[in-house]
């Protein structure tokens, strides 16, 4: 019974996470990016008066550690063969990118974090020290939503077909 609630919490979790973090990553991100002071301003308000940054958060971390409890009972806590399978390795795969999804949306929420400083230290036309941070800021958000994007892809992938492959 704790193993289906466990496994129900972690595809409940991950589809509110992965699907999060792809809507962000994919669509409201690049919409903020198009929109100028506007979308800056929408950012703010998402980042730091709506529930978003709290859901993803936790989201994640209830998807990585019911995902790091069911990979733990089923290689009878990482020491069986079932870990060499390719149902193991496959879960494996997938648990490792989830991993890496969440430390890069971390990485992502404080790149977010400190681009919506900036533009609320920013009065009027950006001095060429603001500009050439945002831009170092932007660079560094373009690279971690890609990695976030790429690892939450490949970690909904390997755990919908894991069990397919052995």
């Amino acid at each position: 019974m704790v193993f289906a609630v466990v496994r129900f919490l972690h595809i409940i979790a991950g589809i509110v996470w992965a699907g999060g973090a792809i809507l962000m990553n994919l669509v409201v991100g690049p919409a903020i990016g198009a929109t100028g002071d506007t979308g800056r301003q929408f950012a703010g308000h998402l980042m730091t008066k709506t529930s978003l940054s709290k859901v993803m958060l936790g989201s994640g971390m209830v998807t990585v550690l019911a995902g790091t409890y069911l990979y733990g009972v089923n290689s009878n806590w990482f020491s069986s063969g079932w870990m060499q399978s390719g149902q193991g390795i496959g879960f494996g795969i997938g648990a490792l990118a989830g991993i890496i999804a969440l430390v890069f949306g971390f990485m992502i929420g404080n790149t977010n974090g400190a681009l919506t400083a900036l533009g609320a230290q920013i009065q009027g036309k950006p001095t060429d020290e603001q500009m050439a941070k945002m831009g170092m800021l932007r660079k560094r958000q373009v690279l971690v939503t890609t990695v976030n994007t790429i690892a939450t892809i490949i970690s909904i992938a390997m755990m919908a077909s894991a069990r397919f492959l052995g």
